[in-house]
């Protein structure tokens, strides 16, 4: 029999029912669990990772900002031991941030370093009174386009930085995130400079340590080690090879700046060391300034950090962005109090956290107990560490950010992303940081209100009578969701009651925001770890991505039947409605 004979075809072609709530194969084995003892075997040696990428960062980033190294290893700690604890992000990292340096320079020099440390504290409660207020809500305007470019440029400068380390040129400072400085090498300079003056002892230890972590990733039976990470081996492998060059070959061993630099003396030596706040300059103008800039630019930084967590986070967790600028203003009053840079949710750190298999916010707590056990008693181990093992694992992670398959990815979809995309890369490199995002969030604006000029925006969210111990919700989309739409989208979503029974109904919907649609498939992919069981109607597959085969659609159509999609006149459900225009 034809569909054209099928009384039912029509509403069997009409309706396309998927059944969503089925973690991917890249989730199945993966067990989120809440309980952090079960977490551990993942976030300890994840927190080891982090703690050997973190070391030269807080050192180098202290070193370019003009203020005293044990300043940036204090930021490091606060940012690992405090905000780490108030933080609600699983997998973001905190410490002192190279887009900071330019700003920290300047200050030093003009109102003196304990003046310095009194802004660093006032911009901590400035950050404060932003997460109180809310300002968090920013972090979800972010288009997904503009965050993709911004890890893709932070890895292309990784590979671009870390080349010259891997040569054996220490020169430049490790953390920095500028690939162009006036008055500076340029990187292709900084290249032919390590060229110049080749290490071979350090190229040995980068490349080897380069195919080793292909290798641990590639092997299966390593990469079930998690208490062995390829970084890990990579460190280990890098300090007992210089080691072994001093009786092999000589004019291979590498020192000084070749190797991680650490203060040494003790407790006692680093407590001289400490520097407090002036507090007698509070009502300064010139410290009120530098205040209000910092906590204005390290905001930014962090609310952007934060969302690019989240996106590379396996399991799409959402940050809660006000909770993160209160954690991170506390931090910031603690570090300058103490006698820290500032800090920020960094994004290098994140990533290498997330890469190394980090499942919960205990490994960036772990790692900042590292940082303090390192300054406090093992600085003369640390100091062994060459430069070139940590320039392999910073190439790899580099690589991931920036990996081939993003771009045709990204490439294959249409201008509205690709151009965002492509034009937060190009002004990343040739910028820095947060202008670059500007000028990408400047090309995803243009696209945005090009396709939004004359429409209006709404969510409709049909609650049905169902059962109270696992209700029924449908939530029936608009006829055109844009990109205004992701904010309330995605707090309907994430305040959804765990256990319930969830229908995302786009029958009405004729045009969907790429991002829009991306945010619910996440929230689909992982809803199972909350045992909220979804079901999909007509809405699109994601650009590239493959249908899910064995869907429920019969099991779908009762829940559909069950939740009483069209309301009848005489029993209609609650229904709440929220509008972006």
């Amino acid at each position: 029999m034809h569909e054209d004979d099928d009384p039912g075809a029509e509403s069997a072609t009409h309706r396309k029912t998927v059944r969503a709530s089925v973690p991917p194969p890249a989730l199945a084995e993966l067990e989120p669990t809440g309980d952090w003892k079960k977490n551990l075997k993942f976030d300890v040696p994840a927190s080891v990772v982090v703690f050997l990428v973190a070391l030269p960062l807080c050192l180098g980033i202290a070193v370019a900002s003009d203020a005293p190294p044990l300043s940036g290893l204090i930021a490091g700690i606060v940012g690992g031991l405090l905000v780490g604890v108030l933080s609600g992000s699983p997998t973001a990292v905190s410490g002192p941030a190279a887009g900071l340096t330019a700003i920290c320079v300047a200050a030093i020099a003009s109102i003196g370093w304990e003046a310095f440390l009194l802004a660093v504290f006032l911009s901590g409660a400035v950050q404060v009174v932003f997460g109180l207020v809310r300002a968090g809500v920013f972090a979800y305007y972010f288009p997904s386009s503009v965050i993709k470019g911004m890890l893709a440029a932070i890895g292309i400068i990784l590979i671009m930085k870390q080349i010259p380390h891997a040569l054996g040129w220490d020169r430049d400072f490790e953390g920095d995130l500028t690939l162009l400085r006036q008055g500076q090498a340029g990187p292709i300079d900084q290249i032919q400079l390590g060229l110049s003056h080749l290490s071979p002892g350090a190229l040995a230890i980068a490349l080897i340590g380069v195919v080793l972590l292909i290798v641990w990733e590639q092997v299966p039976a390593l990469k079930k080690l998690r208490w062995l990470p390829g970084p890990l081996i990579v460190v280990a492998f890098g300090v007992l090879a210089n080691l072994a060059f001093a009786s092999i070959v000589p004019g291979w061993v590498l020192s000084g700046d070749h190797l991680v630099r650490l203060p040494e003396g003790g407790v006692g030596e680093l407590w001289r060391e400490i520097s407090f706040p002036d507090f007698s300059r509070i009502t300064d103008g010139a410290v009120l300034t530098v205040a209000l800039t910092l906590a204005a630019v390290a905001s930014i930084e962090t609310l952007l950090c934060i969302e690019a967590m989240d996106k590379l986070d396996p399991y799409k967790r959402s940050t809660p962005t006000n909770r993160e600028l209160v954690a991170q203003g506390v931090g910031n009053m603690v570090s300058g109090l103490l006698g820290g840079l500032p800090l920020t949710a960094v994004i290098v750190r994140g990533s290498a956290n997330i890469q190394a298999g980090a499942r919960s916010r205990t490994s960036a707590i772990l790692h900042g107990a590292w940082l303090l056990v390192a300054v406090v008693a093992l600085a003369f181990a640390m100091n062994l560490v060459p430069l070139a093992a940590l320039a392999a694992i910073l190439l790899h992670v580099g690589y991931k950010l920036a990996r081939i398959e993003l771009f045709k990815k990204m490439f294959k979809q249409g201008a509205e992303l690709w151009a965002p995309f492509l034009a937060t890369i190009v002004a990343v490199l040739f910028l820095d940081l947060l202008k670059g995002v500007g000028v990408g969030m400047v090309v995803a604006l243009f696209f945005i209100l090009r396709a939004n000029l004359s429409t209006a925006y709404f969510v409709h969210r049909l609650e049905s009578s169902g059962d109270r111990e696992h209700p029924t919700i449908v939530i029936q989309l608009s006829e055109d969701l844009s990109f205004l739409n992701r904010a309330s989208v995605s707090r309907v979503l994430h305040e959804l009651p765990n256990g319930s029974s969830v229908v995302l109904d786009g029958s009405l919907t004729s045009r969907i925001h790429p991002d829009v649609l991306e945010l619910i498939h996440e929230f689909a992919q992982t809803a199972h770890t909350r045992e909220i069981d979804v079901v999909l109607v007509d809405l699109p597959e994601m650009p590239g991505g493959r249908s899910r085969s064995g869907s429920r659609a019969e099991g779908g159509r009762a829940l559909l039947a069950r939740a009483s999609i069209a309301p009848r006149a005489n029993d209609e459900p609650e229904t709440r409605s929220e509008s972006r225009g």
